[in-house]
């Protein structure tokens, strides 16, 4: 590749007609391709090879881009090839591109599968209750690939790509259908080692021991929020949370006494992490619902996830 003066580099007169071109379209992800491949590794021969293409096709492509750009991406050093300064601002540019057009293509390959189904859910359910059944789902209908979501207030799922919704009400929406599915509590739990601490006094001592791990009201059903309000002056506040997930890490931790919903409880009171508190009286919580398309069904895979999330709730209680 020469790099003299006759290069191809822009006559006068034609700055302006290559400056228009170049705002109003962009270079091939061949061409990309073979630039970014002969600088990271810091030879055409090598870029060739990795690409399996020939030498001269390379040496081609980039000839094609230093056009296109309007001046030498490549400078020769020894048998090498070594960036100017504008090919190594490119080349950060393609680079960043590249890697996130691949992460891109990564994402989207799951969506190929045809046992794909999309579930949106709040966080501290997905983690507390259905992660643990996942085995059991698996077990069952091995060709379901559950993609999980998180989210709190799914919004206009007719709008996004959603085979099932879990949410605190119905969706209430043409083309969808609700189906009423489990009915949490809350209770008060602690990391064993203070639970035995606790089990050990009488509960009017407890405050001495521990504090209170709390929620927003607004996370929290009105029984729950109002019987924790009762227990702060006595108790004391040991850090407050917007979200069921933070405050059930907090209860791992030991850092004090927490009231958190059942769904988010359930893997870690039967694993022995936290222990419900005894005299410490469950609060009624949430109705929660299972909502789908009724009838543009994106596979049968999705009828049957629907159908085994209603077994495994009725299972439950």
């Amino acid at each position: 590749m020469d790099r003299g003066s006759k290069s191809g580099g822009p006559k006068a007169g034609e700055w302006e007609d290559q400056a228009t071109g170049a705002l109003g379209r962009l270079p091939s992800l061949r061409l990309l391709t073979g630039f970014e491949t002969a600088a990271r590794l810091g030879s055409v021969s090598r870029a060739a090879e990795a690409l399996n293409l020939s030498q001269s096709a390379v040496s081609h492509q980039i000839q094609q881009l230093e056009a296109f750009v309007g001046q030498p991406l490549f400078q020769r050093v020894g048998r090498g090839i070594e960036l100017t300064f504008a090919g190594e601002m490119l080349q950060q540019s393609v680079r960043r591109a590249l890697d996130t057009l691949r992460r891109g293509l990564d994402r989207i390959a799951v969506y190929t599968d045809p046992g794909l189904v999309v579930l949106v859910g709040p966080a501290f359910l997905l983690h507390g209750w259905l992660q643990g059944r996942l085995d059991r789902l698996r077990a069952a209908h091995p060709d379901i690939v559950p993609l999980l979501s998180t989210d709190e207030e799914p919004g206009q799922a007719d709008e996004i790509d959603v085979d099932i919704v879990i949410g605190r009400q119905p969706l209430a929406m043409a083309g969808w259908e609700d189906a009423a599915w489990l009915r949490e509590d809350w209770r008060f739990v602690a990391a064993p080692a203070l639970a035995e601490r606790l089990a050990a006094l009488p509960a009017e001592r407890h405050p001495q021991l521990a504090r209170l791990i709390c929620l927003e009201k607004a996370s929290m059903p009105e029984a729950a929020a109002a019987a924790m309000q009762s227990m702060l002056p006595r108790f004391g506040i040991a850090a407050a949370y917007d979200a069921p997930q933070l405050a059930l890490d907090a209860a791992l931790r030991g850092h004090g006494i927490a009231c958190l919903p059942s769904m988010a409880l359930e893997e870690a009171l039967a694993d022995g992490r936290l222990r419900e508190l005894a005299g410490y009286p469950r609060q009624p919580g949430a109705q929660w619902w299972l909502s789908r398309p009724r009838d543009a069904l994106r596979s049968a895979a999705m009828a049957r996830m629907f159908d085994w999330l209603r077994e495994e709730g009725a299972a439950g209680e």
